[in-house]
């Protein structure tokens, strides 16, 4: 859920999704809700049937008034399927007789005659314009959408995009410590821990939530611990980190144990300090310091093994640049 929130804050994202909406909602409203309805139709975008249909009403009206313009225009009107219609009605006259067939076609061979005030048949060229001005219209239409949006996108995010590069040395502050050596525990007279894990923080890995599983050495499952981020200090991207939690889950206590190691600079406010309190208690971060959970049968040490706080308009030593933590379980 958290990983779509931060996701809708960019702008490409917005822009898309309304693109993909939109464009949905429109299918909606154009197939559903309101679909087109064809309505005085021009004869030549009619099917087969219905032209030659239509031919046969202008064949028996021209029997009953005799008029040759009215007859060659809606001959006309069929468009360029009729020759092939006027030949399927004189091979298969049906009901009607093939002289009225044959005298339509004799006045069809006439001048072209135009009637005082005629205007074309059903299907002129007012609607045939029309048809085909919108044929080009809308193609044109849904090119400028794209580019308006491909503009945006440029415009909003990958203009902005940061640059992949490696960090210049000065943005770590004299906090910055060299990595503190990974203890041997079973050298100083310590129990090697039964499982080691390594955590790795680095700026910019927003979603940073490292979790392992505690296994015996005979593989039963007793637990998980892990660090993730608990507090984040400024606005923007990427986010800065001032406090991580450490936690550790014992399959045989009945909570989750969890501390807060926390920069400098949070540890040292009081606002930010009370209120992480209620998460769990509060550490320093420092190079080398460690973080002791215990449960009912287990106890972590999380340890400090490298870190480097993060340089900027926020106030020194708030967020870190990197974080390296060794997590080390032992039973009790």
């Amino acid at each position: 859920m958290d990983a779509i929130k931060e996701q809708s804050k960019k702008p490409w994202v917005i822009i898309v999704a309304g693109l993909l909406v939109g464009l949905i909602l429109g299918l909606i409203y154009a197939w559903a809700v309101n679909p087109v309805q064809w309505t005085d139709a021009p004869i030549d975008m009619l099917r087969p049937e219905l032209q030659e249909e239509y031919m046969r009403m202008a064949i028996d009206s021209y029997s009953v008034n005799q008029d040759v313009a009215q007859a060659q225009a809606r001959y006309n009107a069929v468009g360029e399927n009729k020759e092939l219609v006027l030949a399927q009605i004189e091979a298969n006259p049906g009901s009607q007789s093939l002289q009225s067939i044959q005298a339509y076609a004799a006045a069809l061979q006439a001048p072209p005659v135009a009637a005082p005030g005629a205007t074309p048949e059903a299907g002129g060229e007012p609607e045939k314009a029309v048809g085909s001005a919108w044929r080009w219209i809308l193609p044109l239409l849904c090119l400028l959408v794209l580019g308006v949006a491909g503009v945006l996108f440029y415009l909003l995010y990958w203009r902005n995009r940061p640059e992949k590069s490696a960090p210049p040395e000065s943005t770590y502050t004299q906090a910055s410590t060299r990595p503190a050596a990974v203890p041997e525990y079973s050298g100083v007279g310590e129990e090697a821990p039964m499982v080691q894990f390594m955590a790795t923080y680095k700026l910019g890995d927003d979603l940073f939530d490292d979790s392992f599983s505690i296994d015996s050495p005979a593989g039963e499952f007793l637990g998980e611990c892990g660090v993730g981020i608990s507090e984040i200090i400024g606005v923007g991207e990427p986010k800065k980190v001032t406090a991580f939690e450490v936690w550790l889950f014992d399959k045989n206590d009945i909570q989750t144990v969890t501390k807060v190691l926390m920069s400098a600079h949070a540890f040292l406010d009081e606002t930010i300090r009370q209120r992480l309190e209620s998460k769990g208690d509060p550490v320093l971060a420092e190079p080398g310091s460690e973080v002791v959970l215990e449960t009912q049968s287990l106890r972590l040490v999380a340890r400090v093994v490298d870190m480097a706080y993060g340089d900027g308009a926020l106030p020194e030593q708030s967020f870190l640049e990197r974080l390296l933590l060794e997590l080390a379980v032992w039973p009790k």
